[in-house]
């Protein structure tokens, strides 16, 4: 936690959401949202993600709006950080500041390109129990080896070293090397155009905000090889790694408490 030692320094911190500030594609708790609504009141916040809007909305901004009813110094870079939105006073709504759509051309390859390799090493590309394994999600094509609403327990325990995930992410690189493709949550892949990341979604909000990157955190439990959030240890943000949402809350509180 040495990044702490400089946190009244930082104007924004930025965080992953699965396993970060949520447990995998659960809602937000009350604690959370409580940290969150008095963060937002210090600082600026942004949450990335390779989740949707849409998941956004049903499984953090529901919940987070009970206790932050002022969101306009909240940031959301869904889809990998393939958009950016921000938060309308005046219509209560979330708008695009940027999106990198997908072709519908591009969509179909990426597509057939999973299907392709998922065959070969065995797994299904059809909807399954826990719904889909291929989504589109607009900016970004997602494989959920279980489906997006699978147990958290089979979904630790599908693949806890990620071996399969990163067998199945190389082989499609192989095949798509026009596009960018990551693991990643725990039993995800998820596939957007070349150069869109995590990284690249920071780089463009600080554009935006007119603020340099010595002046963001990034808190995420991905900063490994290979992992989703991994690209912004090379953007020049500091970065605080943490394992489980209890130490993210835990984070949160030492930084309100330094101002």
């Amino acid at each position: 936690m040495g990044e702490l030692n400089k946190a009244q320094l930082f104007a924004l911190i930025a965080f992953d959401l699965d396993d970060t500030l949520t447990e995998s594609k659960c809602p937000l708790d009350a604690e959370m949202a409580e940290l969150l609504g008095a963060l937002l009141k210090i600082k600026s916040v942004a949450v990335t993600s390779g989740a949707s809007l849409a998941q956004f909305q049903q499984q953090f901004l529901a919940y987070l709006a009970k206790a932050a009813p002022a969101l306009e110094n909240l940031y959301l870079l869904p889809t990998s950080g393939a958009s950016l939105y921000t938060y309308q006073t005046a219509t209560k709504n979330w708008a695009p500041i940027y999106h990198e759509e997908l072709s519908v051309s591009d969509k179909e390859k990426i597509k057939s390109v999973f299907i392709q390799v998922l065959a070969k090493v065995g797994l299904s590309s059809s909807a399954g129990d826990y719904g889909p394994r291929i989504e589109d999600r607009d900016s970004q094509i997602t494989f959920s080896a279980l489906g997006q609403t699978a147990p958290i327990e089979l979904k630790v325990a599908w693949d806890p070293d990620r071996q399969k995930l990163q067998a199945i992410a190389d082989q499609l690189q192989k095949l798509l090397p026009e596009f960018l493709v990551k693991i990643g949550g725990s039993t995800s892949i998820d596939v957007t155009k070349q150069g869109i990341d995590k990284a690249f979604g920071l780089k463009r909000l600080a554009a935006y905000l007119k603020l340099s990157l010595d002046k963001m955190l990034y808190v995420g439990d991905a900063l490994f090889p290979g992992g989703n959030d991994e690209p912004l240890l090379r953007l020049g943000v500091a970065c605080q790694p943490v394992v489980s949402v209890a130490e993210t809350k835990n984070l949160i509180r030492q930084i309100i408490a330094s101002g």
